[in-house]
């Protein structure tokens, strides 16, 4: 069996189960697999229901809405028909996908949300997705006892201490791996990583660890060729204080594949995954890194990555050495997928491919759902206050050696783009690229304060300061420190003042003496 290198996740619902008006048809179920056809992917991750409830012909777990009578919620009722439907007609949703996967050469690994919070039944909509045994049993949740900080995010998520709830979560994977034609599995310990009371976590590590090894040992045993994959948080030492022993798991050779999740649903394209990759090295557990599809910029929480974006993102995350990517939720909210999806996947696997390619590298903002919970591996965030006379720095990572295209005349462009927001035509600033100052004569400064027509993606406001900086001020390959000073404020505004958007944009020309693409404005019309 081959080892996963480009991962596809389908969360089971988005793209198709909420889409489709019941009765939904086999074929259209299939169309999860047959939109990847001819792409680079080469595994399926699929998602069992929501994790906490099913939406496949589950006979160890609970089927979506099975306790409900009366739906709050149309979409989720929905899902709830077409899976019924189609079980009713004989066509077990996480069957059809599993033969459908395999029929066309994909590798099929169905995936557990392992973690969920607490609801409460028939209080907003979000129970119509809970199943029983969590309504039944919040006795088990980590916050039971009451013993605990009441603003401990994972008070109600249960406890892994109880053999009766590791046995629950364990009965749905055996199942999966016992009873369908799957290629290896997926536990997801990303998603809310809360597993133990956080005084019992020392004690917890060796609890769970016993309970991936006893999930490993039954994948195995269903097929020797099959891979147990885990994803976790991207800080190798959180997982530790959470009770995830990652270190451990490889060494014990009890995890074939480590997933590593930067940022929940958004990219991060300055991720540093290093502390994975070497623990990974020179065993057999094969380190994936996730990469999102989504952005955050100041005006926006939901946009999609442009290809030039992409290509910087996927060159920084190979430049580490990593096995593989990991294609998360912020790919399929693309479907159905047009032409610009695929013009990015075909790309990913072939970061050689992308070295010589536009590119835009950019600093990310802060996520949602909970990421400043977990603590993540640190890196640049913005917004940055400024304040006057006090030097401010911000990393960013590239992967493109421009001196070396530069030595055969392929570099077209390098822009710097920074929006600093909070200040007027009277506020003075200086700019300086490791270590070097930028001088005025590579600067264009945009008036951004107010317009009344605007592209969609510039509505962030302040200035836009670009630089195109001559050949002896262009950032490096690896890390760049950008330090930014306020020297003077308009003395009648009192604003604050923030770094609001670092963008770098590499762009190349198709040959020596090539022009810049189909783009290239110095071809006249």
């Amino acid at each position: 069996m081959k080892t996963p290198r480009i991962m596809y996740y389908e969360d089971g619902r988005h793209s198709h189960i909420y889409t489709y008006e019941p009765p939904m048809q086999k074929e259209e179920y299939e169309a999860v697999v047959n939109q990847l056809l001819g792409t680079p992917v080469d595994t399926l991750v699929f998602c069992l229901g929501e994790g906490r409830t099913m939406l496949h012909d589950t006979k160890a777990g609970e089927f979506w809405g099975h306790n409900v009578d009366k739906w709050p919620h149309t979409i989720w009722r929905r899902a709830h028909q077409n899976a019924k439907n189609l079980i009713e007609e004989g066509n077990d949703p996480l069957r059809i996908i599993c033969e459908r996967a395999q029929s066309e050469g994909f590798m099929i690994y169905p995936s557990l949300n392992i973690q969920w919070d607490s609801a409460v039944r028939g209080e907003g909509s979000i129970w119509v997705r809970v199943s029983d045994f969590r309504f039944d049993n919040t006795d088990l949740e980590i916050g039971a006892d009451g013993n605990i900080d009441p603003d401990f995010p994972g008070i109600g998520c249960m406890d892994f201490k109880h053999q009766k709830v590791r046995d629950e979560r364990f009965g749905i994977i055996q199942e999966a791996v016992t009873e369908y034609p799957v290629d290896g599995f997926e536990i997801n310990l990303a998603q809310m990583p809360y597993f133990f009371h956080p005084k019992e976590t020392n004690a917890g590590r060796t609890i769970m660890t016993e309970w991936i090894s006893k999930i490993h040992s039954t994948v195995k045993n269903s097929g020797a060729d099959r891979k147990l994959a885990i994803r976790v948080i991207n800080n190798i030492d959180r997982c530790l204080e959470l009770g995830l022993d990652v270190k451990e798991w490889i060494k014990q050779e009890i995890v074939d594949v480590i997933i590593v999740e930067d940022r929940h649903h958004r990219v991060n394209p300055m991720a540093d995954f290093t502390p994975f990759v070497q623990a990974a090295e020179g065993t057999s557990c094969t380190m994936i890194a996730v990469m999102q599809n989504l952005f955050q910029d100041g005006s926006s929480p939901h946009k999609v990555d442009n290809i030039e974006k992409t290509r910087a993102t996927a060159c920084n995350y190979w430049n580490q050495n990593i096995g593989g990517l990991f294609l998360d939720r912020g790919w399929f909210v693309d479907a159905p997928y047009g032409d610009s999806f695929y013009a990015k996947l075909r790309e990913l696997p072939y970061p050689h491919l992308m070295d010589e390619k536009d590119k835009t590298y950019y600093v990310s903002y802060p996520g949602r759902m909970g990421d400043e919970d977990t603590n993540l591996q640190p890196c640049p965030e913005l917004p940055i206050e400024l304040s006057v006379g006090i030097p401010t720095h911000t990393e960013f990572t590239i992967s493109d050696d421009l001196q070396k295209w530069n030595a055969v005349k392929r570099i077209h462009d390098v822009l710097l783009r920074i929006n600093i927001v909070g200040i007027t035509e009277l506020d003075k600033l200086e700019f300086k690229l490791n270590g070097q100052k930028l001088p005025e004569s590579c600067l264009r400064t945009i008036n951004l304060m107010f317009r009344m027509s605007i592209p969609e993606n510039r509505s962030i406001g302040g200035y836009l300061f670009i630089f195109r900086p001559d050949m002896q001020n262009w950032p490096v390959k690896g890390k760049n420190d950008l330090e930014i000073t306020l020297l003077k404020r308009d003395p009648d505004v009192i604003t604050d003042v923030a770094i609001n958007k670092v963008e770098i944009e590499t762009k190349y020309l198709l040959g020596r003496n090539f022009y810049h693409g189909r783009s290239d404005s110095d071809l006249g019309e």
